[in-house]
């Protein structure tokens, strides 16, 4: 329990800049027996006397006072900046899926630079979990990310639709047709990612088409993803595709796209619903609407 307030710090500070009682009185605006008082508590509470105070000298500090006023003027200096905050809007941080941010994070943060001269706005990427816990921590304002595994505690307006891909090796038996379902999926090892939320979100897809899919690796990354799927691992499952053919180490790929209309899902903006909204941030979101592009099938 903290039993020093900062307006006694306040008190103690003056007094030792000012060498007097008389005259930090006067500059604090109190008078001169409730100071003296004030500081005797605060000494008392510390065990251990901060100023020496002799009728008519100039107020001293204690070896121990000067150790201690370096690190109470500090806490001051850090209340300060506290409230002052409030008045000095900070950055607007947005936040993107990391497997999409090369296509819509630097490109959105010049819009709304743009837009918004007169603001401050910083990116931020990651995986489901990570943008779930900057949201509700206040590190994250907005993120721009699959609307996959988020709560109800989450707000979202969603810009659009994409459908699922498959990769897999040239050599697959599924790798000639043009287009797979998830029941041709499921009889095959399958490469999920294994974050929870992402993992969770694919394993109730498969169930609510009463399927059961065999899971063969777990991955942390898209590109670990299409590197065990050219190499013959599996099948990678993916709501974001890369540009090209060829695995990050050089082997040939099939990207396919899943065309089962349930497994579509949205590109959305998300916030947390906590979040206290004012006319910069629901502009913010209304220019965000605009910049984001997402073409894709609706689901079905």
């Amino acid at each position: 329990m903290l039993y020093n307030t900062l307006r006694q710090y306040e008190y103690l500070v003056a007094v030792a800049d000012l060498g007097s009682l008389t005259e930090a009185a006067r500059h604090l605006n109190v008078s001169q027996p409730s100071l003296s008082v004030a500081i005797t508590r605060v000494e008392a509470r510390l065990g251990a006397p901060v100023l020496v105070r002799r009728k008519g000298a100039r107020v001293e500090v204690t070896p121990y006072g000067h150790r201690l006023l370096p690190r109470i003027r500090a806490l001051l200096e850090l209340a300060t900046g506290i409230e002052q905050d409030t008045d000095t809007p900070a950055p607007f941080v947005l936040g993107c899926f990391e497997d999409i941010a090369p296509l819509h994070l630097a490109g959105a943060l010049a819009a709304l630079g743009q837009r918004f001269p007169d603001h401050g706005f910083r990116g931020a990427e990651g995986r489901f979990a990570d943008l779930a816990a900057d949201l509700d921590q206040g590190r994250v304002d907005v993120a721009i990310t699959y609307d996959v595994g988020f709560a109800e505690r989450f707000d979202r307006q969603v810009l659009g639709h994409v459908a699922p891909v498959a990769f897999l090796a040239p050599d697959h038996p599924l790798a000639h047709r043009e287009a797979l379902a998830l029941e041709d999926l499921a009889p095959h090892p399958l490469i999920f990612f294994s974050e929870e939320l992402s993992e969770g979100f694919m394993n109730t897809l498969f169930q609510e088409m009463r399927l059961h899919p065999t899971v063969g690796h777990r991955v942390r990354s898209l590109e670990m993803m299409r590197s065990l799927a050219a190499h013959g691992a599996g099948i990678g499952i993916s709501y974001s595709c890369p540009p090209g053919t060829i695995s990050y180490d050089g082997r040939p790929l099939v990207t396919l796209p899943i065309v089962t209309p349930q497994a579509a899902t949205g590109i959305a903006l998300v916030w947390s619903r906590l979040r206290a909204r004012d006319d910069r941030f629901d502009a913010v979101i209304r220019a965000l609407a605009e910049v984001v592009q997402v073409a894709g099938p609706a689901p079905g």
